[in-house]
């Protein structure tokens, strides 16, 4: 390629991937709405009626659960079921939420219940599943996710550069994500308290995330050559982080970016790690599924690089035989 040829392919590149990351990052949080955002309704159904109505007008907003009483309606929410639960009592309407879950989505919940009750009403909140003291406001545990997508990134480039192949990748990428794990829950859980669930679990979750975007990266440059590396990467940090919904709630994105965040290694990784941080674990088995099929998918891209690899060397180290020279004839 010629000096005016390369300049021109980066005067154009350069503009193209501005404008594909701005997309990527800029779109989504400046569309932050409630998007069937799910939301109990407790109470009798002829009390409850009026409410839903006035819900229902927000076309598309919430996608309202049913609960017939509070206790039903706290349990859907330590379930995560729903993001929060509105009681209807005698007394007036009572607001449930779980700031752990999202507090973007707790305090826009307190806003719409607020502006739906009648003036002068004193909506009593009750904060089901709280956020932890250290973080209140859920901005460290967002912040935390670029950093697990960088580490997984780094570990499987760096596979690739090194020539790693096969099963010594495998191992070296599994190695690293377990250390990224541990190192993780000990900063985010021990030491800054944005954490407060099982260390173990939230260890294996950050592990997992962090091998299953190195698996990716590392397979796909195993199978396709160094443009594995950029097509990972376009996945997991241009695309799986603005659409990961940690900072809000996928529910809170544009369609569909909210619904394929889940389904890359960023956002099942920040669902899991928000489940088994505060929740016991509860409503982590999609998430977990999603890292595990990509876990697989990578690893199993990596070992069928490294052996075809190990054929095409051994081809190449086979000497072609020479065929033997013809008798001279006898004159």
């Amino acid at each position: 390629m010629t000096a005016t040829r390369k300049t021109v392919a980066v005067l154009v590149l350069i503009p193209v991937v501005v404008a594909l990351a701005l997309w990527a990052f800029a779109w989504p949080a400046a569309r932050i709405a409630p998007r069937d955002l799910p939301l109990g309704v407790a109470g009798p159904a002829t009390a409850t009626a009026p409410l839903e109505e006035r819900l229902a007008e927000h076309a598309g907003a919430f996608e309202v659960h049913r609960y017939d009483s509070e206790a039903a309606a706290r349990t859907a929410i330590e379930d995560r079921a729903v993001y929060g639960a509105v009681v209807v009592t005698p007394q007036g309407p009572e607001l449930l939420t779980a700031s752990a879950a999202s507090p973007v989505v707790a305090g826009l919940l307190r806003e719409a219940v607020a502006a739906q009750a009648p003036a002068g009403t004193q909506i009593k909140v009750t904060d089901v599943v709280p956020a932890p003291a250290g973080d209140p406001r859920g901005s460290a545990f967002g912040a935390g996710l670029f950093p697990l997508i960088l580490a997984g990134a780094a570990s499987g480039i760096a596979a690739t550069v090194l020539g790693l192949r096969g099963a010594r990748a495998a191992g070296t990428l599994l190695g690293a994500a377990a250390l990224a794990g541990i190192v993780g829950a000990t900063l985010a859980h021990s030491w800054l308290g944005v954490l407060t669930g099982d260390w173990w679990a939230e260890a294996g979750v950050l592990g997992l995330t962090v091998f299953a975007i190195g698996a990716t990266i590392s397979g796909l440059a195993a199978l396709i050559g160094r443009a594995g590396i950029g097509v990972g990467a376009l996945l997991m940090i241009l695309l799986g982080n603005p659409f990961s919904g940690v900072a809000s709630a996928p529910e809170m994105l544009p369609a569909p970016v909210g619904a394929l965040g889940q389904w890359l290694p960023p956002g099942a990784g920040g669902s899991a790690l928000r489940s088994v941080a505060f929740f016991d674990g509860a409503g982590a088995g999609s998430a977990l599924l999603v890292l595990g099929v990509w876990a697989a998918a990578g690893l199993a891209a990596l070992l069928l690089g490294g052996r075809r690899d190990r054929t095409a060397g051994a081809a190449a180290a086979t000497p072609t035989p020479v065929p033997a020279p013809s008798p001279a004839p006898v004159g």
